[in-house]
């Protein structure tokens, strides 16, 4: 049996999280509703995801290279940790 694409590089976008491919396997496998990053603006839904990554254990670097961490990191459009931890408390008074 073939894992799902979710968990396989096919389902993997080099840029960082799931491509669209990904995110319909994981929805199908789990019943589960990822949506595409919301990269830029005041979105609720950024500003958790920003505050969760930001909070994760882990280098942003391994051997040079950039971890998948700070891959999505990216593609939510912080470029640290640190970084997601402001824009995530900034974004969050704003909407408050």
């Amino acid at each position: 049996m073939k894992t799902p694409a979710w968990q396989r590089k096919e389902g993997q976008a080099k840029a960082g999280g799931l491509n669209a491919k990904g995110r319909s396997s994981y929805n199908a496998a789990t019943g589960g509703d990822l949506k595409p990053p919301v990269k830029s603006g005041d979105n609720p839904r950024r500003a958790s995801f920003l505050a969760r990554m930001g909070n994760m254990h882990g280098a942003e670097m391994k051997d040079g290279k950039p971890t998948r961490l700070l891959l999505s990191l990216k593609a939510w459009g912080a470029t640290s940790k640190e970084d997601a931890k402001a824009k995530a408390k900034a974004i969050s008074k704003r909407n408050k």
